[in-house]
């Protein structure tokens, strides 16, 4: 097994332990280390890393193994790792915001699906790598939860720029993130495409929150830290001034005309007329349009208020009623949190998603028809039985109840109990089963398409 090494001055890091293949050797063993520079290997005495992730101001990232589950489950470990020559008042101050990213994911994470859960927060102290000097290191780690899939940075690599319906989905998602955030008294201050992370079931999350910003700590200060990305932040927070939930609906707006474009934040902003220039570069309908141009004003107290406003802007109705609202000075958020509204379902529409859920549904739609066709045979009880669970099954996935996954188990089972029991398929041989379970799969995508795009259409129209 590889296993690589945490130390940022270790210059051989990766190390191969053939012992550690074997499952309960990995499971016992009490400690490795690095052969280049003695550093301990196992961190926390449970999580192996296996590979470097990424480098940054104020830190690394792993790809780790947590050897104390069954299935060795892959997380990501967090380094503090401060690189130029810092002032102690600078290191501390980027100590606190590596400690606040640890206290921020515990309370967040475990909350929200689309944020990243914390599953440790330790620090290792050994010796140094210099000889002689009796010195010791101090190393700080969190373990958050391990998101298979690409930021949308990548996606914009690999892919080129989005379309409206795609950013459409990224905002409605991401919006529904802050104003859950912003209601707990938490301002992100770094929403960028490299900090939102697109799983491999499509579902998005936000990251990094290691520049997080408390309410509690703005009210007394009045200040920023002065930490943002270069680009994304808006005129306040450069300015190291105080900050709001609109700096974050700034930055995504941003995020938003990157995504669209495909081009550079620096390369969309006019510094001679300091206004942003991105409408020649994409072509997205008026409302769309007048919500970015919104987000991206330079005066916080211009912006949305909320996030919540934002969401309601990007719906037919509700972007009149924004138009005429009147505008809200910006105030810090106050330490005794908000209470959140009532959840109404997610407005936010995924194609493959939709897809996919409507093909599964198809699918048990065919598997179940014919298994009661033959059982009852072709009655006003089979055909009452069928519509009422079909109907259940796009109900629960209208209320997010079952996703994808959950239809492909609930499928699975069920054309093997149908395939299995030859009461069940009377009529049909098993091959003739597995025919009738597609066609009706591809029909209801056929349906559900044509209806997705009368819907779109009436929209236009509205």
């Amino acid at each position: 097994m590889d296993v690589y090494c945490t130390r940022p001055e270790c210059h051989r890091p990766l190390n191969s332990f053939s012992d550690l293949d074997d499952r309960e050797t990995l499971k016992t063993v009490q400690q490795k280390y690095c052969t280049a520079c003695g550093m301990p290997l196992i961190l926390g005495g449970r999580y192996i890393p296996s590979r470097l992730l990424g480098r940054g101001g104020f830190g690394a990232a792993f790809l780790a193994r947590d050897r104390y589950t069954p299935s060795f489950s892959t997380c990501v470990v967090k380094q503090f790792q401060p690189t130029g020559d810092l002032s102690p008042q600078q290191l501390q101050t980027a100590h606190n915001l590596f400690q606040r990213e640890a206290v921020t994911l515990e309370e967040l994470g475990n909350q929200n699906p689309q944020i990243p859960d914390l599953y440790a927060d330790f620090q290792i102290t050994t010796s140094s790598m210099v000889p002689g000097t009796g010195k010791q290191d101090k190393f700080f780690y969190l373990v958050q939860e391990f998101i298979d899939g690409k930021n949308l940075e990548e996606e914009l690599a690999d892919k080129g720029k989005f379309s409206e319906d795609e950013v459409l989905e990224v905002l409605r998602e991401i919006l529904g993130v802050l104003q859950f955030i912003h209601d707990r008294g938490v301002i992100h201050r770094d929403i960028k495409p490299s900090n939102i992370m697109r799983d491999r079931t499509g579902k998005l999350y936000l990251l990094d929150f290691g520049a997080v910003k408390q309410a509690t700590a703005s009210a007394t200060t009045g200040r920023s830290t002065g930490i943002y990305s270069q680009g994304f932040a808006p005129p306040e927070q450069m300015q190291g001034g105080q900050v709001f939930p609109s700096t974050d609906l700034y930055a995504l707006g941003v995020t938003a005309i990157v995504l669209l474009t495909g081009k550079p934040s620096e390369d969309l902003f006019d510094s001679f007329a300091h206004r942003w220039n991105w409408h020649s570069h994409a072509s997205v309908s008026s409302r769309t349009e007048a919500v970015l141009n919104r987000m991206l004003l330079a005066a916080p107290n211009a912006r949305f208020q909320s996030a919540q406003e934002a969401i309601a802007a990007l719906t037919p109705r509700s972007a009149i009623r924004a138009k005429s609202a009147p505008s809200v000075p910006p105030t810090a958020i106050q330490s005794t949190p908000v209470p959140a509204p009532t959840p109404a379902p997610s407005t936010s529409f995924s194609l493959a998603k939709y897809v996919i859920g409507s093909g599964l549904t198809g699918l048990e739609g065919g598997i179940l028809g014919v298994a009661l066709w033959s059982f009852f045979s072709i009655s006003g009880v089979s055909v009452g039985i069928w519509g009422v669970v079909v109907g259940g099954l796009v109900f629960l996935q209208y209320r997010q109840i079952l996703d994808g996954k959950d239809l492909a188990i609930v499928s699975g089972l069920s054309l093997a109990v149908v395939a299995i029991v030859p009461i069940f398929r009377a009529f049909l041989s098993v091959p003739q089963l597995l025919l009738v379970a597609a066609l009706a799969g591809l029909s209801a995508i056929a349906v559900a398409t044509l209806f997705r795009l009368v819907y779109l259409l009436i929209s236009k129209v509205l």
